[in-house]
């Protein structure tokens, strides 16, 4: 581990190449840092970060720029992400506020976060199997035909029509639905399937399981998850920061199964970021990329996650903030639904 002043070195190293693109030497940090040290005892430390393989010379220049590891124990050093300008935020509110739905707020979101960090900016679409239940309705449409209306915490709305031998007790059927389900993830019907039908008449029990079928029936029907993606442009004007082409890259975000297992992995604090830098990721195409994760949540409950990819030579404190502050506004969104 460096000492205190190797990641005071270690940090300008960084700050200044993500700012210039180019190699950084001892002469320049002494100049433009301050540091009451002379030129001589930053290159002895600027040896020993490079002995931790925290920095590397790129070619026969003086100067030294990031490694990986340098960059991971960078992030892991941030003490304080740099928030957002006051308009910064009002322009998020601003924007986001005029969705219309879910879908809407989604797409929105993603541009938004895509322009804010000039990076590929991507959500997750909630699972519906992580949801809690907030209430169901049923509604009976004929003779035979009942009305399911499922309303989760994260403001979806699900409708199902089932057919049945009779809607009689439907009232029964909502209520003791309701009150084992409500608050419980949507994954858990078939758990709570035994509870519910010991609850209601002998009458009811057939309707019981056959609302309790349909419900576990939208859970496999959209058991399929999905990302939104935007700002590509903003990957494709950064080539000059991998070695080969972006290709790669687009092609392994193009593979939604790929980036979901990657996004789900990613350990995401209480309302934090968790970052994964080069092969950390162990996706194949972003071996040179760096993953900025933040999780929106309904209920205190993750419902899915938010982040931008681009290259290990990223503003990680500013990407960072904006993540967590779109990843809040989203989470009180849900809140407020």
């Amino acid at each position: 581990m460096p000492t205190e002043r190797g990641l005071k070195v270690l940090q300008v190293i960084v700050e200044d190449f993500v700012a210039t693109r180019e190699p950084v030497g001892s002469k320049t940090i002494v100049n433009r840092h301050g540091f009451d040290v002379s030129a001589a005892t930053i290159r002895n430390d600027m040896a020993q970060l490079e002995e931790e393989e925290l920095i590397a010379a790129p070619h026969t220049s003086a100067g030294r720029v990031p490694t990986d590891k340098g960059y991971r124990v960078f992030v892991d050093n941030i003490h304080r992400v740099s928030g957002l300008s006051d308009a910064q935020r009002r322009a998020i509110h601003a924007f986001l506020d005029e969705s219309t739905d879910l879908e809407d707020a989604l797409d929105r979101t993603v541009r938004l976060l895509a322009q804010l960090t000039q990076q590929l900016a991507i959500v997750q679409y909630p699972s519906l199997g992580r949801s809690r239940v907030r209430h169901v309705e049923l509604v009976p449409e004929s003779d035979t035909d009942l009305l399911i209306i499922l309303i989760l915490d994260s403001g979806r709305i699900y409708q199902r029509v089932i057919e049945t031998a009779g809607c009689g007790p439907s009232v029964e059927v909502r209520n003791a639905v309701n009150a084992f389900l409500g608050g419980r993830r949507l994954s858990e019907v078939d758990a709570c399937r035994p509870a519910v039908v010991e609850a209601v008449s002998e009458r009811a029990r057939p309707l019981s399981e056959s609302v309790l079928d349909g419900l576990a029936s939208l859970v496999d029907d959209t058991r399929t998850e999905k990302l939104v993606v935007a700002g590509a442009a903003n990957l494709i004007r950064s080539t000059g920061d991998f070695s080969g082409s972006v290709t790669p890259i687009l092609e392994a975000i193009e593979e939604q199964v790929v980036m979901l297992r990657l996004m789900s992995e990613i350990q995401v604090p209480h309302r934090g970021v968790g970052v994964r830098i080069g092969h950390e990721t162990d996706v194949t195409g972003l071996e040179e990329a760096a993953v900025v994760a933040g999780s929106y949540e309904a209920g205190n409950t993750e419902v899915a996650k938010v982040g931008v990819v681009g290259p290990t030579r990223m503003a990680y404190s500013r990407n960072m903030a904006a993540v967590r502050a779109v990843a809040s506004y989203l989470s009180r969104l849900f809140a407020d639904r």
